[in-house]
């Protein structure tokens, strides 16, 4: 049993991947966090979900473009994805999961089709679930930058964006433009999404932003205690997931998740 303990909570140290994917954690995990509790506020979740199963249409415009490393592909098409499905949703008539479904579907198969040329899609199929194991120190720093912008959005956003979401109409008889704050944030939102999407995956990503405001909403009393109540969530799981995938051999992503979910099932029994 010692030596098992050692194995999984000491020994990992000496390996520079895993030093890599703990720094990512932390720094991932209070972002989707952060984030998580806007989305979940104002009813956005299947739109951070419909940002994830696109990125697979900006790997394949990256791909297209000769592109080693298509992040930037990513961040341009998400943010104009965002763009475009804010603009429908306003100016259309059909419902917002409507039209998120219809953009869903249509990004994440043309996204299939694009990199199925030529039998090509098997390798890229590990975008599906992630790698936090393969991130680079390279990597560390627009994870890192992308932070300390949420954290800036925040502090001079929030409370506009808060009353945004509660009413649309009082916000706009305060003076705030209504449909610049919504649009910023789903624009963020699909940064924060294409940035992570590499190492936590399409399938996955909606998880990791939902399930810790989720989980902190339950046990919450006030929105300060939300915010921090989903932070400590989402890097608990995270830190504690990342330990239990490398002593048990499991895929770092999906385990991650599934500590979030005993986490969301342990605050559903204190409410």
């Amino acid at each position: 049993m010692a030596s098992f303990l050692d194995n999984a909570f000491v020994s990992w140290a000496q390996f520079g991947f895993m030093r890599m994917a703990l720094l990512a954690a932390i720094l991932l995990a209070p972002l989707l966090g952060l984030l998580g509790t806007m989305a979940v506020d104002g009813k956005m979740a299947f739109f951070a979900d419909s940002l994830g199963h696109t990125a697979l249409t900006g790997i394949a415009i990256g791909a297209l473009l000769g592109l080693s490393a298509p992040l930037w592909a990513m961040l341009i098409f998400g943010v104009l994805y965002a763009l475009l499905l804010s603009l429908v949703k306003a100016r259309g008539k059909a419902s917002t999961d409507t039209t998120i479904s219809v953009f869903s579907s249509v990004g994440m198969a043309l996204g299939i089709v694009l990199l199925s040329r030529k039998g090509g899609f098997p390798r890229y199929s590990s975008v599906l679930i992630g790698d936090l194991l393969a991130i680079e120190m390279a990597d560390i720093i627009p994870i890192a930058a992308t932070l300390a912008l949420t954290v800036l959005y925040w502090a001079f956003l929030y409370n506009k964006l808060l009353l945004t979401q509660i009413s649309g109409e009082i916000a706009a008889s305060r003076g705030i433009r209504v449909r610049a704050v919504e649009t910023s944030f789903a624009c963020l939102l699909a940064i924060v999404v294409m940035l992570s999407i590499r190492w936590v995956g399409v399938l996955l990503i909606s998880a990791m932003l939902i399930l810790p405001s989720a989980s902190a909403r339950n046990a919450a009393r006030n929105v300060r205690g939300y915010h921090l109540y989903s932070i400590l969530i989402a890097l608990f799981s995270a830190v504690s997931g990342l330990f239990l995938s490398y002593a048990f051999d499991l895929a770092p992503g999906a385990t991650i998740v599934l500590v979030l979910a005993a986490c969301y099932a342990w605050t559903l029994r204190r409410r």
